[in-house]
């Protein structure tokens, strides 16, 4: 089972770059990925993890929505 988590910043406005992580990888992962979960936050956070694990972090990785695809991948 893998499970996906998007952690957004809510007050940031965050919510449509989720969400667009959030579709570029069930469009191209859908049937490897048992959970992908949109999860609220606040104080600038924006990270994905798999399986508990951070393959991005906003603070220390550039927003590419591929190349956040091809991390996950590399997890599953």
């Amino acid at each position: 089972m893998t499970d996906v988590e998007i952690e957004y910043c809510v007050p940031c406005g965050f919510l449509d770059r989720a969400q667009d992580v959030q579709h570029a990888l069930l469009s191209s992962l859908g049937q490897e990925i048992d959970r992908c979960a949109l999860v609220t936050g606040d104080h600038g956070v924006f990270r994905v993890r798999v399986d508990g694990h951070t393959v991005y972090d906003k603070e220390e990785d550039e927003y590419d929505v591929d190349q956040i695809v091809r991390d996950v991948r590399s997890r599953l």
